[in-house]
């Protein structure tokens, strides 16, 4: 079993990794001839994938594994890898090899950057350097200098981490399945999700000050999100002595590829609510803290469409740019939330997330319906 690797596209594996380790401390990595596969079961809630292509990530990968199709399946703890991945950041390069140290697998990351040797400190100021008392003095214009000085030079400097693993047999991972949900009734590009995430923790602030009194103030806030597919967004809190929302309008609604959906156009759900005018929303209440962190995704730096399936799920589709190849595709990063719609018991699930790279929104929102999903609990 061998596999290694440069890495490439380090800054975005790096935040790819920061949005896994904030759910769970491990993932479950399958590596195969085009694709890594990483898979995160938290104690509690939904499953999350995170598929890339591997030239995403990886350039000049080898794998050679006697599993069929191929493929490798690491357990890996995600704090070491965020680790090295800072570590790489800066650097000229990086590369990856699976091997093993003291008789147990890692991953050993091989890091090479530069360092600048200047001028010695302290080093002896020629003896003919001006003083400066003379104004008439023109030696500073001719002063001796110190080699170093003039000719910087840079050292290679390499760095090794090592990433305890451990190799799991392909059935381990092979039995988790996948989800599924019903298709979206709307789709809609969020508005910053800087300026979405300051409002919906304003919100949840007050909704948890004025349940303060009372024994709910235990419990988090639940948002209500609502979207239209007239270009309509609306964000509302309501409680007992609170009910305030924020609307946006004049939203993106992107649209669907036919050939990637399962019945016409004419008959897709979203079709029926844009029908329905302004006044058609779909609605989804999730738990305000855990939407807050999902906001956090904001770091990748994309744009985000919304995909509501009314009082069912909620899909996050992010657009993550390759920053090391700005011709190239972006990568697209999927977050979706499993609603229980019982209010009486305010039973929500957690969020899970999906990652494909290479795809425009038309086909991959037909795709991503039918595939990468989480299925709701009535």
């Amino acid at each position: 079993m061998r596999f290694r690797t440069e890495l490439k596209n380090i800054r975005t594996f790096s935040k790819l990794t920061a949005a896994l380790g904030s759910l769970e401390k491990i993932a479950w990595l399958r590596l195969s001839d085009d694709t890594a596969r990483f898979t995160v079961i938290p104690d509690m809630g939904s499953q999350v994938w995170a598929s890339l292509a591997m030239d995403f990530i990886f350039d000049g990968y080898h794998i050679q594994s006697a599993e069929a199709g191929n493929t490798i399946n690491l357990e890996l703890p995600l704090q070491p890898l965020q680790r090295a991945l800072k570590s790489a950041l800066n650097s000229i390069s990086a590369s990856l090899r699976l091997t093993k140290k003291d008789g147990l697998p890692v991953l050993s990351m091989t890091i090479t950057t530069t360092t600048s040797a200047t001028n010695p400190a302290g080093a002896a100021k020629p003896s003919g350097t001006a003083t400066g008392d003379d104004p008439f003095d023109d030696d500073e214009m001719f002063q001796a200098e110190h080699l170093e000085t003039s000719l910087r030079r840079e050292h290679e400097k390499i760095i090794t981490q090592d990433i305890p693993v451990r190799v799991l047999h392909p059935e381990t991972v092979e039995t988790i399945m996948q989800p599924r949900v019903r298709e979206p009734d709307v789709h809609i590009q969020l508005p910053p999700l800087l300026q979405l995430k300051a409002i919906s923790d304003r919100f949840t602030k007050l909704a948890m000050a004025s349940n303060s009194g009372s024994s709910a103030h235990t419990k988090s806030p639940k948002l209500e999100l609502s979207a239209n597919m007239h270009g309509g967004l609306r964000l509302r809190i309501a409680t007992e002595t609170t009910d305030i929302c924020s609307v946006w309008s004049n939203l993106e609604n992107p649209e669907l590829d036919p050939a990637q959906l399962d019945c016409p156009v004419e008959e897709h759900p979203s079709t029926k609510f844009r029908a329905g005018g302004p006044n058609h929303w779909a609605t989804v209440r999730v738990d305000g803290k855990d939407w807050s962190r999902v906001l956090s995704v904001g770091r990748l730096e994309g744009r985000v469409i919304a995909c509501f399936a009314d009082d069912h799920a909620l899909i996050l589709y992010v657009y993550v740019p390759q920053y090391d190849d700005a011709t190239a595709d972006d990568s697209v990063v999927t977050y979706v939330k499993h609603i229980k719609m019982n209010d009486e018991l305010s039973c929500f699930g957690r969020w899970s997330w999906v990652a494909i790279s290479r795809t425009d929104f038309g086909i991959e929102l037909g795709v991503r319906s039918k595939v990468y999903v989480c299925q709701s609990t009535q």
